[in-house]
């Protein structure tokens, strides 16, 4: 369904990116943490169940609490939950015991031994709590996890009776020995806690990949692919171990089988979470994954949606932030075809998402590779792009034309690049992005804005050497508006990086029009050396006479 992938890729389109050459590009990491990104109030009633949980069985001694069949019970978790739901159960469980464990370190540096000891109790709780949920939903729980789970029962016991110890005697000394003890007791429970959701969370992956691995059904695949998605949620950690497990070599045999073509856009956006950490890279490359993301962006019987993910892959292992993409090899050798199914996907995108991360994909192969700005030039696609823009059902947020400009910029080290510049009314674009303002107040859309100003700016500097650009900018007014700019704070967002491209592209335009400009801006803005008039301009006061 069209609407509920849309709705897939909106974290995307709120996210800023930052590149290298002050050019930053789209990057289509997918990590976030959902228990912190929530509004306060929700993330206190989502935990209150499970403090309440906590506090009963303080009380009873963590004994269970027998029930009849037929009886619902809020500690028993039902049986219609999900393994996602579950797994989201046990991480907000563990996020719970992380946070009190690092509360109990500050009030343990604070001498605050009541604190301490009450918020042992509660780790204490809490920790059986966790162990009792996961096992209820995972039945028989391994060797190797029942012993991890006594190690860590038996140091919380010990350190909650180091801590009882510890109220029930008010000699300083006394307390000041057995604080290294205390100190001590916490780091192993910290470490034993940390390797036991290690393994709890490889065992869930290997869980899923061996359903995948094993799967006859379309059903049962998509369940498993469903559930490997959402743990690539819970951070970079949880990639990182996907991976190791063979995560990016099961997803990959999915979409290399005609019968799970369906589930190609649900593999595809797995995939690009996975390959936001170094070791899903390394298995993008031994699983061949260039060549099969080059065979479905170049199959035209595949959907938009499926074209599109793959561009999504595409941007992520060549986003310019990463520093473990030269083992890409076979990405050179495939460049030129996906490049040229990037650039028909950009001209075909039947809506802002898919154009995005086309974009986005393109803008970042530009600063992977140089040859790829040649392709684009011969591919003619500078007039695709320019005329995307004037389409604003495409190209409708900051962060597409972001990507544009990216591109644009890129190009224009390209001698050729002038005159498509100019038959594409593309001088005319970089004016109106010089004014590109949020209508949001949102602070990545901001960012982005801010983005689009340098980057066009940047553009055209780099074009202005030619003299045909430099007339056109000049006729549409750009200097004016490059002067407003270096002036006005507020106009550039307070941008540094903004001020700086304005004062270059405006030094370069000077040169083919001094009469453009008053003495005033000359002497401030041109004359000077750019790091005096940087230093000018960013200490001078906006007046609101």
């Amino acid at each position: 369904d069209s609407s509920l992938w849309r709705s897939a890729h909106t974290h995307r389109i709120n996210m800023a990116f930052k590149g290298e050459d002050h050019l930053d590009s789209l990057s289509l990491p997918v990590q976030r943490m959902h228990l912190i990104q929530v509004d306060s109030v929700q993330r206190w009633m989502d935990d209150l169940k499970l403090m309440t949980d906590c506090e009963c069985m303080c009380i009873l001694q963590s004994k269970p609490i027998s029930i009849e069949k037929d009886e619902q019970n809020e500690l028993t978790l039902p049986s219609q939950y999900s393994t996602c739901d579950n797994l989201q159960l046990l991480l907000k469980r563990a996020w719970i015991i992380n946070t009190e464990l690092t509360r109990i370190a500050q009030k343990l540096e604070k001498n605050r031994w009541q604190r301490v000891h009450s918020m042992t109790v509660r780790v204490n709780c809490h920790v059986r709590s966790m162990m009792n949920e996961y096992n209820s939903f995972t039945g028989n729980s391994s060797e190797e996890m029942q012993q991890f789970e006594k190690l860590l029962i038996d140091k919380c016991s010990e350190f909650t009776a180091f801590t009882e110890r510890c109220i029930q005697t008010e000699d300083e000394e006394t307390l000041k020995s057995m604080k290294s003890c205390i100190n001590e007791t916490l780091t192993t429970v910290a470490q034993c806690f940390g390797q036991l959701i290690e393994l709890v969370l490889t065992h869930e992956a290997q869980n899923l990949l061996r359903q995948i691995d094993l799967s006859d059904s379309l059903y049962s695949t998509e369940s498993a692919i469903s559930g490997l998605f959402h743990l690539t949620q819970e951070g970079a950690h949880l990639c990182r171990i996907i991976a190791k497990e063979g995560g990016v070599v099961a997803l990959f045999k999915i979409c290399r089988q005609d019968c799970f073509r369906c589930l190609y856009p649900q593999t595809l956006r797995t995939l690009a979470s996975i390959c936001s950490v170094e070791e899903g890279m390394h298995q993008l490359e031994k699983a061949d994954g260039i060549l099969c993301l080059t065979d479905i962006l170049t199959d035209n019987s595949h959907s938009e949606d499926t074209h599109a993910e793959a561009a999504a892959v595409i941007a992520q292992i060549t986003s310019p932030h990463l520093t473990f993409t030269q083992h890409l090899s076979s990405f050179l050798e495939n460049m030129e075809e996906i490049v040229t199914a990037l650039v028909q996907l950009c001209q075909e995108a039947s809506s802002g998402e898919v154009f995005l991360l086309a974009s986005a994909a393109l803008a970042n192969i530009t600063f992977f590779d140089n040859m790829a700005c040649e392709i684009l030039l011969q591919l003619n696609a500078m007039k695709i792009l320019l005329a995307a823009c004037s389409d604003k059902h495409i190209v409708d947020t900051p962060y597409s034309r972001d990507q544009v400009v990216t591109i644009l910029a890129n190009m224009s080290v390209l001698d050729q690049c002038a005159s498509e510049i100019i038959q594409g009314n593309g001088v005319q674009l970089l004016m109106e992005m010089l004014f590109e303002r949020s209508s949001s107040g949102n602070s990545a859309e901001v960012a982005a804005c801010e983005r689009v100003q340098q980057k066009s700016a940047v553009t055209l500097a780099r074009l202005s050497r030619h003299p045909e650009v430099a007339d056109e900018a000049i006729k549409l007014s750009c200097i004016p508006r490059l002067i407003k700019l270096c002036r006005s704070p507020t106009e550039r967002n307070n941008s540094d990086s903004v001020l700086v491209a304005c004062l270059v592209a405006l030094r370069r335009l000077a040169v083919m029009s001094p009469d453009g400009l008053e003495d005033s801006d000359f002497q401030q803005l041109v004359k000077p050396r750019l790091v005096d008039s940087f230093l000018l301009c960013t200490n001078m006061e906006e007046s609101f006479v």
